[in-house]
Order: C-alpha cells, then structure tokens, then sequence
C-alpha cells in the first residue's frame, strides 16, 4: 500500500521532518516494521524499485540494488526491470492510483513532469541527496524543479557517431565531420546499403540535426516556439536531403533494431547513438573495430543533447526512510564505478572521472568531453511531451507525407497547442 497524495506539500513536510529527526519509531505510523524507518537505528521495510535500462544494463543494475539489501538486512529491495518505453505514463498511472514504485529511475525529462504532478518527494534535506558539490552541474540542473530538488543522478549521456573502422579504411574515407561529408562519401562504399543510418522513431535522434542548424524546439525562456523557423526548416530538409542522396537508409516501424541490425552486419558504416549502445556495439563488432566521434556537424555547428537519468522517490512512498538510503547508495560514488568500468556509461559524479579505471576507458575519454558541451534540454513539466509530435511530423515527413516545411511547420503549430506559446 501506499499513502494517498492527495495532499503532496503535507507529505512533503512530513518526510523532511521525519528525516530531520532521523527517523523514528512511529514515523508513518508503522514504526520500523514496514515503512522504511528505523528500529535500533537499523533500516527496514521493502523498496520497489523500477528500473527503465535495457537488457544488458539491468543484468548490472539489479545485482547492484540487490547489494543494497544485502547490506541491509532488514530491508527488501523488489527489482522491476519495466523498460524505458511507455515508462513516463505508467509510473505516472501508477502514482494516480497510489501504487507506484518507492524509486524509479526516471529519464531526465521526466523529472519536472513528475514533480509538478506532486508524484516526486522533495529531497533536499534527506540522506538522498550526498555530497552535492560533487555531482557535474548540468548533471544536477535536471534535478531540479520549482526551487526543489526532486532527483538524483544516476548517469548522463548524449549521442555521437559509432563507425566501423574497417568499413571506413576499405572504403578509404576519413571519419565525417559535417552531414555534407557523410553525402559526399556514398559513392566511395561497395556493397553497403548506404554509408549511415538515420534512425527515424525517434525525435530524440532528431535533436543533432536541429542543433547542427542552430534551431531547438523551444526557447523555454521567452516561452516561444521555435522549431518551425528558418533554422528548424533547415535541419528537416538536412534529414530528406541524406536521404534522397542515398546516403543514409532509416526504417521508421522497427528503428532500434534495424539500426543496430544494420550496423552489425555491416550494411551501413555510421550511425548515432548513445554511450548505453556501447556493450551491444562492441559485441556486434568487436572493441577494436568500434569508432566513436562527434555527431556530424550541420550548417551551422556540431550539437548534441544532453541526456541522462536519475533517481527519483515517490512522494507516497511507506518506504521513505529506506528509499532515500537506496537512492543515497545507488548514486555513490562506489556504485557509479562500479557502472562505468561494466558498461562504459558516463558518471554524475566528478570525484569518479579522477579513478583510474574510469580516466582509461576510452568511451568515456570521449563523451565526457561530449557531455561538457551537450545541449541542454527544456527542464519544463512539458519537455517530454514535444517529442510525440516532432516524432510524428518527422516520419510523415520520412513516409513522403509532407514537406520538410509543412513537417516543421505542423510541429510548431503542436507545440503552440501544447504550451500555449507564441
């Protein structure tokens, strides 16, 4: 069972409190038998936990949370490994019915949508929340919501080209810079279906495209839309473009596994992705052969964003005690070495970049310089909610349904319904 947040700010109160006093035996009115409290200064109750990684992360992350129990004998740890797609809307169902997880592991975006719904319990003041001077500061903004802290980061990322060394030196062609060296290289590939893959169902997979043109989505700000100007025009017709020159083949039913299907097999040379793709890329074609570099520049610069993700409480939680230690263990520094040096994913934590085994891997000696530079995302409640429609109008745009132009501009008008923008 879980309490009712029907009233979110009591709640609120009542956890900082309840931490301020360390935890007590009436607190929740379960004492330490079930709610995450304390007895003999010990932690107890169960925490479900809701882990949104894929396949090959969550074999690391569950047996990292099931150390926690293991430490902590009189807590329960319940792993659930959900997925990440249609998570947002089903913790946010969950939470509505008062059944939602005690921690999720939510995508940065998500972080102001849950807080402003009240489903996140505040966690400054709670042991969550350690050593906050040590965390990389565009890491942490995206913890942030109206003046409170309602999340923890777990690991940040952004996207950068992987390319086949071997495809590249056969077909002698340089690592691309720039989306015109990409065209420009076609003709050099025998046998391949095109140099690259462009994933078309993601929206996520469009943002380099529309940074490499100056253009964004929105401009939070000035709470303006922005994406159907002349600079977001510019980055659909730069995607139609690697297209109609046959330099790049997308698929816009089954992206994620015909691109990594693609590029295992060597059908194209490039392609996108994120440090969370580096485990099944190196499988597919061995470490030796993976190349990373950054995402081919557009007309105007080379531009990728900022993701990640972070743990979060739910404010309903009758584990609050247990799940803010959970939270407090699962971003440690301890744990977030232990992350990288199995699956090469980029810590939130500075102190960890300075370990050896984390300064000499080569995947992060790449994208942590990448992540420093990212672009940063909208922090808005709405910010995940953009990427519906921009998705849609970019593959009606894919599928020869519209425009570049008329994709852009349907976007935009979108956006304007959504947020009430100019």
């Amino acid at each position: 069972m879980r309490r009712s947040i029907g009233t979110t700010a009591v709640i609120a109160a009542l956890a900082l409190a309840a931490t301020a006093c360390g935890g007590s035996d009436d607190d929740g009115g379960n004492g330490g038998s079930g709610n995450g409290g304390t007895s003999g200064g010990e932690l107890s109750g169960t925490v479900t936990f809701w882990d949104t990684s894929n396949e090959t992360e969550a074999k690391v992350f569950k047996a990292v949370a099931e150390e926690f129990g293991d430490q902590h004998p009189g807590v329960t740890v319940e792993y659930v490994n959900i997925g990440w797609d249609g998570a947002q809307d089903r913790f946010k169902n969950a939470a509505g019915a008062n059944e939602a997880p005690d921690v999720m592991r939510t995508e940065v975006a998500w972080v102001s949508d849950f807080a402003n719904l009240g489903y996140l319990a505040p966690l400054e003041d709670t042991p969550a929340v350690d050593n906050q001077e040590d965390y990389l500061e565009q890491a942490w903004a995206s913890t942030q919501f109206d003046g409170h802290t309602y999340a923890v980061p777990q690991v940040i990322d952004t996207l950068a080209l992987f390319y086949n060394k071997s495809l590249l030196d056969e077909a002698g062609v340089e690592v691309p810079g720039t989306l015109e060296d990409i065209k420009n290289s076609k003709d050099a590939f025998s046998g391949l279906e095109a140099p690259f893959y462009l994933r078309g169902d993601d929206a996520y997979w469009m943002l380099p495209y529309l940074y490499g043109e100056g253009a964004d989505l929105v401009d939070a700000g000035n709470q303006k839309v922005t994406v159907d100007e002349p600079a977001g025009v510019a980055a659909f017709e730069a995607v139609q473009d690697l297209l109609d020159s046959g330099a790049a083949i997308t698929d816009t039913v089954d992206g994620w596994e015909a691109m990594m299907s693609s590029f295992a097999e060597g059908k194209v040379a490039m392609m996108i992705n994120g440090p969370w793709a580096i485990a099944d890329a190196t499988a597919a074609i061995g470490e030796e052969n993976l190349g990373v570099a950054p995402v081919p520049a557009g007309g105007a610069s080379q531009g990728a964003p900022q993701g990640g993700w972070n743990y979060g409480v739910y404010a309903g939680s009758d584990a609050l005690d247990a799940s803010y230690a959970f939270v407090k263990y699962m971003s440690s520094a301890e744990v977030q070495q232990k992350i990288t040096e199995e699956l090469s994913l980029l810590p939130t934590r500075k102190s960890v970049y300075e370990v050896e085994s984390v300064a000499s891997n080569e995947m992060v000696q790449f994208f942590a310089p990448a992540v420093e530079v990212a672009h940063e995302r909208a922090w808005i409640p709405e910010a995940n909610s953009l990427f519906d429609p921009l998705k849609e109008e970019f593959e009606a745009m894919l599928l020869g349904q519209s425009t570049p132009e008329e994709a852009a501009r349907k976007t935009g008008d979108r956006y304007r319904d959504l947020l009430g923008w100019e």
